[in-house]
């Protein structure tokens, strides 16, 4: 039996509503690639940076907030894409400013160049870092993110 590599940093992805529609939903915004692809995208890089990841996807905001408490013990980072949860869940915030753990908030679209109300992130000021704009290139800046954090 091979043990598990320890020294790995491990990196939770939470994909948040409406990412299951990605390659059908608004490509011009999110691109044509499916979540499957996303994902896949994400981990070849993740095995190239030498780090673990767990990934999941979820259309709930209590769901999102379970992951964030249940997996702050077990990751060293985490990855979340709030979808629209970004603008206004106030109780996502306060999950990511309660579990001490890095969160690195993604964007597949520029949020910042869309509609006003999408301008606005809650969630940044308590994320690490923020990366938006390049559709799954964003979720890999983010990998490369924590692969140069102690």
């Amino acid at each position: 039996m091979t043990k598990p590599d320890i020294s790995k940093k491990k990196i939770f992805i939470i994909h948040g509503p409406n990412l299951n529609l990605l390659g059908t939903r608004d490509p011009e915004q999110y691109g044509t690639l499916t979540l499957d692809k996303v994902n896949s995208a994400i981990r070849k890089r993740a095995h190239d940076l030498g780090l673990e990841t767990r990934i999941i996807q979820t259309n709930h905001e209590g769901r999102i907030i379970d992951l964030l408490h249940r997996r702050r013990k077990w990751a060293d980072g985490i990855i979340i894409n709030p979808g629209a949860f970004t603008h206004y869940s106030y109780a996502i915030r306060d999950a990511i400013e309660g579990i001490h753990t890095p969160v690195v908030e993604v964007h597949l679209s520029n949020i910042y160049e869309r509609e006003d109300f999408r301008s606005v992130s809650v969630t940044k000021e308590v994320c690490s870092a923020q990366f938006f704009g390049k559709k799954v290139d964003s979720y890999l800046e983010a990998l490369e993110y924590f692969t140069n954090q102690k």
